[in-house]
């Protein structure tokens, strides 16, 4: 039987939706394959055993005809229609959609019209001018044709941590459980909360390694063992991810636990002073340069205290100031997720949501949130079929029967996601903007114009008197898009004269803020707010990614609004619309 991952099998689907979207074929079909892809990619069991078990086609998405052609790669190693496609559609085609800003449509059109099979065949023609005469394109979509380029080339193999994090834990969970497994967490970028991740790293502590190694190279998630120690394990998941899980005795815990949380900048200070005290720091312990005995240290704690230093958090841990003002006492107090008291971006079903705003009131709740802002999109950002001014008083009425029924248990806040347009304008005028209770305002398209250009587009938004909050200002996606080129200096001393709070959006997706332009801001002393930007109840849970992100940028309670009871909150507002 073919030796085929969940992973490699999502891809051949996922290239099937592509080369059938090239072709122009039914979008039926083509979704058909996009939902099959995403159904294997995120499966946490092996296809195979589900496919042994006669299972497929209780898969999301999975009938008959999909589930056979999943048969037919786990036993052949192959898929017939695939390869037929591949003999009509370039396959170079299809590694152009990686392209920022390249879709379908242009492909093909490259393909028909000048022959272009590959990126590097595009590139040349976009060099020599050859793009520009072509239908729908110009000499500007030429420069963004290269400008793609070269964004791709940058892009690296690191995952979003929201796609790292729940496997890590759900995995760590797993090896917790397992008599004589004393303690353990995640190590590495992860556990420094990096927007994005490399290997995962897992560490136990343990006297009795062989058993946890022995379930670790062996949860469903895995889909190849690359190497197997009795302290060290290395597996491949069928997403692709790597894995690594060590395995120390307890009292040697916390040195493990340090060195391998990182970063490799921190360690080398550490390392630095541990020499000047006479002492060698690796994963094992302390080792006095003199022949004395090992220092053990069961806890991290006692790694820091050896040198001298208080605790430091494993966000702040990247060589950026933390050391010093360990030494000097400056470490500031970092916002934790329990400081959250409210949300100030979701989305219900009077925009893109997918629940009405008593649900996502409930689910707040649930999350322990004592009030929330909902933004639905205004109309500008079509794609969304956002509110209109004429919607505005009955979804205020709508929230205020919410508010009624939930007698003072949560409050529901009224406002708008503003979109800001490519001129800077803004879809609703002073008048409607006063009647709700926050404006938020964010930029969702034309991301790639200009400096100059974007940047007095976002500054013409933060002059107006009701916006109150700038959302996910930079506009990236990670991986996919990268952050506009805003004159951050400049947005930052416009936010504190006009009273306006910088966003860190939550999304796993955005970290926008990211976390040295949050770190930035609050020095200048511009307030921030951590939002989950849900358009899903269960997005409510995004939360601790934004305050991760936070956390690395030094950032304490106090400079967050929805840090704030809801009365400082409204007083914040009060006083800048007195401004």
């Amino acid at each position: 039987m073919a030796d085929l991952t969940n992973r490699e099998i999502a891809r051949i689907f996922a290239r099937i939706a592509d080369m059938l979207r090239i072709k122009a074929e039914s979008i039926h079909r083509v979704l058909a394959y996009e939902r099959a892809s995403e159904t294997i990619a995120e499966l946490p069991r092996d296809v195979r055993a589900v496919f042994e078990e006669g299972g497929l086609t209780e898969l999301p998405g999975i009938g008959e005809t999909l589930a056979a052609k999943i048969e037919e790669m786990l036993t052949t190693g192959h898929l017939e229609f695939y390869e037929r496609l591949q003999s009509e559609i370039p396959a170079g085609l299809v590694d152009m959609l990686a392209i920022p800003g390249l879709g379908h449509k242009k492909v093909a059109l490259f393909w028909k019209e000048l022959e272009i099979t590959s990126i590097e065949a595009l590139q040349a023609a976009a060099e020599a001018g050859k793009l520009r005469d072509l239908p729908g394109m110009g000499a500007k979509s030429e420069t963004n044709v290269l400008e793609g380029i070269a964004a791709l080339a940058r892009r690296s193999d690191r995952v979003p941590i929201g796609d790292a994090y729940p496997i890590a834990m759900q995995m760590l969970k797993r090896l917790l459980d397992i008599e004589g497994a004393l303690q353990g967490e995640v190590a590495g970028s992860l556990r420094r909360r990096r927007a994005t991740i490399g290997d995962i790293d897992i560490l136990i502590a343990s006297d009795t390694p062989e058993p946890i190694m022995q379930a670790f190279t062996t949860q469903p998630e895995v889909a190849r063992v690359l190497g197997q120690g009795s302290t060290k394990s290395s597996v491949e998941l069928h997403n692709g991810q790597q894995v690594d899980l060590r395995v120390l005795p307890p009292e040697r815990y916390g040195t493990l636990l340090q060195y391998f949380t990182g970063s490799k900048e921190h360690n080398v200070r550490l390392r630095e002073l541990a020499l000047k005290q006479g002492l060698s720091l690796n994963e094992h312990a302390l080792t006095p340069l003199d022949g004395s005995p090992e220092i053990l240290c069961a806890s991290e704690g006692e790694v820091y205290q050896r040198l001298g230093l208080p605790w430091i958090a494993p966000e702040l841990r990247e060589d950026r100031g933390e050391i010093e003002a360990a030494q000097e006492g400056r470490l500031p107090e970092l916002i934790t997720l329990a400081d959250i008291q409210g949300d100030m971006q979701l989305h219900t079903t009077w925009s893109d949501g997918k629940a009405s705003v008593m649900e996502m009131a409930q689910a707040a709740m649930a999350q322990g949130r004592r009030y929330m802002l909902v933004t639905d999109h205004s109309f500008g950002l079509g794609i969304t079929q956002g509110i209109k001014p004429e919607d505005v008083a009955q979804q205020r009425a709508e929230i205020a029967q919410v508010n009624a029924e939930l007698a003072g248990a949560f409050r529901v806040l009224h406002g708008v996601e503003l979109e800001i347009k490519a001129d800077g304008s803004l879809d609703f005028d002073d008048e409607v903007l006063a009647q709700f209770d926050i404006v938020l305002a964010s930029m969702h398209t034309s991301l790639r114009q200009p400096r100059e250009q974007i940047t007095a587009r976002v500054l013409r938004a933060i002059q107006n008197p009701y916006v109150m909050i700038l959302g996910h200002p930079r506009g990236q996606m990670i991986p996919d898009r990268e952050p506009a080129d805003l004159d951050m200096d400049r947005i930052f001393e416009a936010a504190r004269t006009h009273h306006v709070a910088l966003e860190i959006n939550a999304n796993p997706h955005r970290l926008d803020l990211d976390d040295t332009h949050a770190r930035r801001a609050v020095e200048l002393g511009v307030r921030l707010t951590i939002s989950t930007d849900a358009h899903d109840p269960a997005h409510f849970a995004f939360m601790h990614y934004g305050v991760a992100t936070a956390r690395r940028g030094w950032v304490t309670a106090a400079s967050v609004i929805n840090a704030w009871p809801l009365d400082h909150v409204l007083g914040w507002v009060e006083e800048g619309r007195r401004q």
